[in-house]
């Protein structure tokens, strides 16, 4: 390994000496987020990127492994959404003074859990909307907006965040979704550095075969 140094998923600052870029995983203390082990947010701070998920929340923010988040990113959980479905969208029952019961959940636009993938690429202030599902691989350029589901190894961009191109072909890119190298052991994803991190896609596509058989 790399200086002797092997890599570890629970220390908190990956690169000695710059405490501005985090692994996620070990600062946790929401049971109501969920993250995989190397995923890094560049601050010394992850949860206060994660808005409107309350002690009374009940959906989820899941994260894969090996995700790369940049400064300013942020995830609005379903606690900022408000009743769409009467005059009035004023949450009356959070506020003190006011008769009013908590909606039920039906009269809610609610959208489930927020479920990021592996190996994704989140550009800097960007933000992840409610109940959002974005797949392995994918990127997200800086400054988007995201409200919808992106598909595995996709770019988006823009407000809202829009289809730019698949990054491989799609033949490559379900190789890519069997083979699951973020799955594989620590060492055995050093070995395969060479490999995940070469330009030359036809020799990357014959050494993950190879190696899947």
């Amino acid at each position: 390994m790399k200086d002797g140094k092997h890599p570890d998923p629970n220390v908190i600052h990956p690169i000695s000496g710059y405490e501005k870029e985090i692994y996620v995983k070990p600062t946790l203390t929401n049971p109501n987020i969920v993250v995989g082990d190397f995923t890094y947010i560049a601050d010394t701070d992850f949860e206060s990127h994660v808005t409107h998920l309350y002690e009374w929340s009940t959906d989820k923010l899941i994260i894969g492994k090996f995700c790369q988040i940049a400064a300013g990113v942020e995830f609005i959980m379903n606690g900022a959404n408000h009743q769409m479905n009467a005059v009035s969208t004023s949450p009356f029952y959070t506020l003190e003074g006011w008769d009013m019961e908590p909606p039920a959940p039906s009269d809610m636009p609610l959208k489930g859990n927020t479920v990021i993938g592996n190996d994704v690429w989140i550009g800097q202030n960007a933000v992840i909307l409610p109940g959002v599902h974005i797949g392995d691989g994918a990127i997200i350029g800086a400054n988007s907006v995201v409200g919808s589901d992106v598909e595995p190894y996709t770019i988006v961009a823009g407000n809202p965040a829009k289809v730019l191109r698949k990054r491989f072909d799609n033949a490559l890119i379900e190789l890519l979704l069997r083979f699951r190298w973020w799955d594989r052991s620590v060492g055995e994803i050093n070995d395969l550095i060479p490999v995940l991190t070469s330009g030359d896609l036809e020799k990357v596509r014959s050494e993950l075969t190879e190696r899947l058989r």
